[in-house]
């Protein structure tokens, strides 16, 4: 019985039954989030946190892919900046447990805490339209992408020199457009749930902009 369970995946067999517990912990969240009482948006963005890190560790075999800067951005356009801020710092803490963690952590947890701070500032204008099948926020979340990579690349500056800081700005662009096309990805697939969940736990602090988002959806 020493190693029956053993058995050797590969790296797409090993990809398949991640995405598939990212799926199992998704839909159990989801159900979760179903028996919460409404505004409570503190639990939310624990259970957004727990998916966000799941997904982030999990689906580490594809190169610059993961949920977090999406989650993070719609957070920060339905509950705050500061909101955004624990959300962002709270995923890059704990995944970077499990995935390494170093210098880079403090650019990461700023580098996202700053996409939190761009979903705040468009809120207004995101909340007025359906957002769910808006395309500016694909388009947003894709720009987020190069953003946050690009943060994060400032941590390079205490190893080699500002010299060469464009150089490595632009090795990394292929791994820049994956991390857009990830989001985009993303969007497509959790802005939906992720929008409804959102609105039903947002301190509502601007009436008139909620009410459309709703008047919207109907």
């Amino acid at each position: 019985m020493i190693d029956a369970h053993a058995v050797d995946l590969g790296p797409y067999g090993l990809l398949l039954v991640n995405l598939a517990l990212l799926s199992m912990i998704g839909w159990a969240l989801w159900k979760t989030e179903k028996n919460i009482s409404s505004q409570s948006d503190m639990i939310v963005l624990g259970l957004l946190g727990i998916f966000a890190v799941s997904g982030r560790i999990l689906l580490e075999p594809i190169p610059n892919v993961q949920p977090v800067t999406v989650i993070v951005l719609m957070s920060g356009i339905y509950f705050g900046f500061t909101r955004s801020i624990i959300l962002a710092t709270s995923v890059a803490l704990v995944s970077n447990i499990f995935l390494g963690h170093g210098l880079w952590t403090l650019y990461q947890a700023f580098g996202w805490s700053l996409i939190g701070l761009i979903g705040s500032l468009l809120s207004d204008k995101l909340h007025s339209k359906n957002i769910t099948s808006n395309t500016p926020l694909m388009i947003i979340a894709a720009l987020s992408g190069f953003i946050f990579d690009w943060t994060v690349s400032l941590s390079v500056l205490h190893t080699l020199g500002p010299d060469l800081l464009l150089l490595y700005l632009f090795s990394g662009i292929p791994f820049d457009l994956l991390h857009a096309a990830g989001n985009m990805f993303f969007v497509a697939w959790l802005a939906s749930p992720l929008s409804e969940i959102m609105t039903r736990h947002v301190t509502v602090k601007k009436p008139s902009a909620v009410k459309e988002l709703v008047q919207n959806r109907i």
